[in-house]
C-alpha cells in the first residue's frame, strides 16, 4: 500500500521540533508558528483564545495541505508582548481550561453514576416488596 503509517502523522521524527517560529519582517510584531503533527483542533483552539487577548492584533491558522500534519499560525501583537509570549500564554490559558473542564465532567459523571446507582436500589427494593 502507497499510504504512510499511520504513527508518522502524530510522532515527532527524529531532529523535528514541535513548534517552530519564524519572525515575519514584512509586518511589525508578528511570527508565523508551524505545528508539527498537529491539525485543525489545536489550531483553532489556539487561535480563538489568542483572539481573546487584548494584545493580539491578528491570529489565524491554516494547513497547507491536509495529508501533511501541521498548521501555521500567523500571529500580530500589538508590540506590549511578542508573538511568542501570547501564543505561550493563550497555551497556558488552555491547559488551565482544559483542566477545569475534565474536574468538571468527572464531577458531573461521578453524580450522574450515584444518582444511577440509587434509582437502582430504589427500583430493586420496590420491586422486592
Amino acid at each position: 500500500m502507497n499510504a504512510p503509517d499511520r504513527y508518522e502523522s502524530f510522532v515527532l521524527a527524529n531532529g523535528e521540533n514541535k513548534v517552530e517560529m519564524e519572525i515575519d519582517t514584512r509586518i511589525p510584531s508578528s511570527a508565523i508558528f508551524t505545528f508539527n503533527k498537529e491539525d485543525h483542533t489545536l489550531g483553532n483552539l489556539i487561535r480563538s483564545r489568542l483572539l481573546q487577548s487584548s494584545h493580539v492584533l491578528f491570529a489565524a491558522y491554516k494547513v497547507p495541505h491536509p495529508l501533511v500534519p501541521n498548521f501555521q499560525l500567523r500571529v500580530q501583537t500589538d508590540g506590549d508582548v511578542t508573538p511568542k509570549e501570547a501564543v505561550i500564554a493563550a497555551c497556558h490559558e488552555l491547559v488551565r481550561d482544559l483542566g477545569i473542564l475534565s474536574r468538571e465532567f468527572t464531577k458531573e459523571y461521578e453524580l450522574r453514576k450515584m444518582v444511577g446507582a440509587t434509582a437502582q436500589q430504589q427500583n430493586g427494593v420496590q420491586d422486592g416488596v
